[in-house]
């Protein structure tokens, strides 16, 4: 837990409250940059933190912030209407984007930096609340996940692949990481879902407090949401050592990435890619899903393209 919270202030000391930059040109008088990332308990915000901090020291007149998000789907409309220049998105959520369907009614002007590190499905089941399966969910106060997240995507994409109907079948709340772990705390849920990366440092402090909770296994769900939506959707195991509760959990993983606009100045797109994996000890001292970081991986992005920027990274690599 002492080495969540020094995440988390380490994440603090470069985070901005809000969107909006606008730098990222490459030139003039120096880049601003906006990194856009998740809640505040969640790994996007510690990672995008540790970021901005390699990225103002190493890239030169560039100053770049973290900004508390929804994630992936808000991060993405702030990075096409020029309010962020970096964001951390699931990689099912940039495929809708790029291809303007599910929560997009455009094909949205986002390319890749790389392919950073994988999200594990959570569903937090509450002290005493009997569910063994995602179909048990039904009739069950349950949080998807806040509006324009990821989480929620593949929330509902669950939901259904377990024959429930997610705005009918259950209670639904669309709550933040941090205020499901509140409700969870206040007996006003049942159940939530959460798609991160492993330790979350919210399911981490609940999983002290409340250490008879229990994570499900979602492997049951996996076949019908690769069938309905590709192969982008994995099996993968949470190692419960993780949140100090032992045994294994088998669940839904998927990728994430990070976007950026494709207006984005080449020369900068190239500096930050190589930023973040020259400085991948410094990033893996924020969080260990850094330890993740491989250039041969980084570039499976699709049905997202490359940056040129990157691009030329990972052809000067090898």
């Amino acid at each position: 837990m002492k080495r969540i919270l020094a995440m988390l202030a380490v994440a603090g000391l470069v985070a901005g409250c809000g969107g909006g930059s606008g730098g990222g040109s490459g030139g003039g008088s120096g880049n601003r940059l906006s990194i856009a990332t998740g809640g505040t308990t969640g790994v996007y915000y510690v990672y995008g933190g540790g970021l901005a901090k390699q990225l103002s020291a190493n890239i030169e007149n560039t100053q770049a912030t973290a900004s508390v998000t929804s994630a992936s789907i808000e991060n993405i409309k702030l990075l096409a209407s020029g309010k962020a220049d970096i964001g951390f998105s699931q990689a099912d959520t940039a495929a809708d984007a790029v291809n303007g369907v599910g929560s997009f009614t455009a094909k949205q002007p986002i390319k890749a930096l790389a392919r950073i590190y994988d999200n594990y499905a959570h569903v937090v089941v509450a002290p005493g609340v009997q569910a063994e399966k995602v179909a048990d969910l039904k009739g069950k106060t349950v949080s998807l996940g806040p509006p324009n997240s990821g989480t929620q995507v593949v929330a509902r994409r669950m939901l259904e692949a377990a024959g429930l109907n997610p705005d009918s079948d259950i209670s639904k709340q669309q709550l933040s990481i941090n205020e499901s772990v509140q409700a969870v705390k206040d007996g006003t849920v049942d159940a939530f879902f959460w798609v991160g990366g492993l330790p979350t440092a919210g399911v981490v402090d609940l999983a002290t407090s409340k250490p008879d909770m229990k994570i499900l296994d979602t492997s049951d769900v996996l076949v019908e949401m690769q069938r309905e939506y590709g192969e982008q959707y994995v099996g993968l195991d949470i190692d419960m050592d993780t949140y100090k509760l032992g045994g294994k959990v088998q669940t839904v993983g998927i990728a994430n990435v990070l976007l950026v606009p494709d207006t984005m100045d080449e020369q900068l797109a190239y500096d930050i890619t190589r930023t973040l994996f020259e400085k991948k000890q410094e990033l893996i001292a924020v969080h260990p899903e850094a330890e993740k970081l491989d250039p041969a991986l980084a570039q499976q992005v699709k049905p997202v393209s490359l940056h040129a920027g990157a691009a030329r990274y990972f052809q000067e690599k090898g």
